[in-house]
């Protein structure tokens, strides 16, 4: 059986760095003022950080892959609850953050929580998609600057 800190932990630490980062975001936006796309890519960051975190702390820091996937028995083999197949091995992925356990059945699952993959990815692309808009916008301006400098003709530098 899974410990309770295993269960619980992720979700709970995940919502505890979320409260913590709200007050320096707030404070960021008020002193600041950034452009939507900054405040989306910020947010889109830490969605991602905080999904890859939960995912890995669930699956890889703080319990053994193979204790997520069945119960150990007291000569030390893992079973699956409820019926008699034994743990043949035992594949944990990187990214997304994943454990798949394999059975003597011939049955494999995936242990993991159901929302760690998708926050990543979205997170992920719109932390992308937000800088790719701040790029473009930054371009955009220092075109105008450039343009709009005293001693300059029609884009071009008098030289």
């Amino acid at each position: 059986m899974v410990n309770l800190f295993a269960f619980f932990g992720p979700p709970v630490i995940t919502l505890a760095l979320f409260v913590t980062g709200t007050l320096p975001y707030a404070l960021w936006i008020k002193w600041r003022n950034p452009s939507r796309a900054a405040r989306w890519a910020v947010l889109g960051g830490a969605a991602a950080i905080a999904a890859y975190g939960a995912a890995t702390v669930y699956g890889l820091a703080f319990t053994d892959p193979l204790d997520l996937c069945g119960t150990r028995t007291g000569d030390g083999v893992y079973m699956d609850a409820g019926r008699d197949y034994s743990l043949t091995s035992a594949d944990v992925g990187g990214f997304p953050p994943t454990v798949t356990c394999h059975w003597t059945s011939g049955h494999s699952t995936d242990v993991g929580w159901f929302w760690t993959a998708p926050l990543l990815h979205v997170g992920l692309a719109c932390a992308v998609v937000c800088c790719a808009l701040l790029v473009n916008t930054r371009v955009k301006h220092a075109r105008t600057r450039r343009r709009d400098r005293p001693g300059t003709q029609a884009g071009t530098a008098l030289r």
